[in-house]
C-alpha cells in the first residue's frame, strides 16, 4: 500500500508542475494593464456626446417644426429672463464670421469636424479621467449638433434668449452652444492627471529589477 501511494504521489507531480508553468505563463492583471482599460476609456465621452447630440436635435426639431418659431419669430416663456427668439446663425458663436457664402459654411463645417476628430484622438491616446471625458463629450456632441444644422438648414438654429429687466439681449443660442462652451471650459480647467507620475514610478521599478 505504501508503494502504491508513493507512485500516485509521484504521478501527480508533473500535473502540478504543468499547472504552475501555465499560471506563470499567463500575465497577471495588475494596475498597469492598458488593454483591459482601453475599451472602457471612451465610454463616458461617447455617451455624453450622444446624449447632447440627441437632445440638441430634438429641441431644434421641436422649436422649428412643431412650434414653427422660424415663422412666429418670438415666444415669451418667462419674460424677460427666458424667451424663444429665432435666429439663423451663419457664422460662429455670437455671429462671428457670419456670411451667406456657401464656401464659408463648408469651411466652418470642416473646422468643427477637425476639432471633434482631434479631441476624440486625444482622449483615445491619453485616456484621461472621467472629468476630461465628460468635457470632451460635451464639446464633441455640441459641435456635431451645429454641423448637422449647417448641413440641413445651411445655418445654425439658435432660439434660446436670456435677458434682464431693462436690458434685451440681442443674441440667441442653443443647447449645442451651451455644451460647446461648457466642454471647452472643462477641458481647460481639467485637473492634472496622476498617470504620468505612476508611469514614471513603474519605469523606475522595472529598470531596477532589470
Amino acid at each position: 500500500m505504501a508503494k502504491e501511494t508513493t507512485k500516485g504521489a509521484t504521478a501527480k507531480k508533473p500535473a502540478a508542475a504543468k499547472k504552475t508553468s501555465q499560471s506563470a505563463a499567463k500575465p497577471r492583471a495588475g494596475k498597469n494593464a492598458p488593454p483591459a482599460a482601453e475599451p472602457n476609456s471612451l465610454r463616458v465621452m461617447i455617451w455624453v456626446a450622444s446624449l447632447i447630440l440627441l437632445f440638441d436635435q430634438i429641441s431644434k426639431y421641436y422649436v422649428v417644426h412643431v412650434l414653427r418659431l422660424d415663422r412666429i419669430r418670438e415666444i415669451d416663456v418667462f419674460p424677460p429672463w427666458v424667451n424663444l427668439r429665432m435666429a439663423w446663425n451663419q457664422g460662429m458663436n455670437f455671429g462671428l464670421f457670419s456670411s451667406s457664402d456657401d464656401a464659408t459654411r463648408w469651411i466652418l463645417i470642416g473646422i468643427a469636424l477637425a476639432i471633434c476628430v482631434w479631441v476624440f484622438l486625444w482622449v483615445r491616446r491619453s485616456r484621461p479621467g472621467w472629468f476630461a471625458q465628460l468635457s470632451a463629450g460635451l464639446l464633441i456632441g455640441g459641435a456635431l449638433g451645429n454641423v448637422i444644422d449647417r448641413l440641413l438648414y445651411g445655418a445654425v438654429a439658435d432660439f434660446l434668449n436670456m435677458s434682464l429687466p431693462g436690458w434685451q439681449n440681442p443674441f440667441s443660442f442653443n443647447v449645442a452652444d451651451i455644451s460647446i462652451f461648457a466642454g471647452a471650459i472643462g477641458l481647460i480647467l481639467q485637473p492634472p492627471q496622476a498617470s504620468d507620475a505612476t508611469d514614471d514610478k513603474t519605469r523606475d521599478v522595472s529598470g531596477k529589477s532589470g
